[in-house]
């Protein structure tokens, strides 16, 4: 998750409404991908607002890859390891 794209959707602590939102605006500004990025605990909160996009709000957009990794995070005790996601939505061609 190193590389930030033009379209990318960071999934924090909000509701999960307002990313879906932010998903469905890039692609009725002309997006052909958006990628939904998290880590850690809101992972279930990026998952939910793939699948509410996918399933309530765009038609003709497809999951296009799934992408998880471990990012190692420095912190006041030491190292520790979170885990992240990124979700590419794409539209069918």
């Amino acid at each position: 998750m190193q590389q930030v794209k033009e379209n990318t959707v960071f999934v924090g602590n909000k509701p999960v409404m307002n990313y879906v939102l932010a998903v469905v605006t890039q692609f009725n500004n002309g997006a052909e991908e958006v990628a939904i990025k998290a880590r850690g605990k809101a992972i279930s909160r990026a998952v939910d607002t793939a699948e509410i996009s996918l399933n309530r709000f765009l038609e003709g957009v497809v999951k296009k890859e799934i992408i998880t990794s471990t990012e190692i995070i420095d912190t006041d005790t030491g190292k520790t390891n979170v885990s992240s996601i990124e979700i590419i939505l794409a539209s069918k061609k």
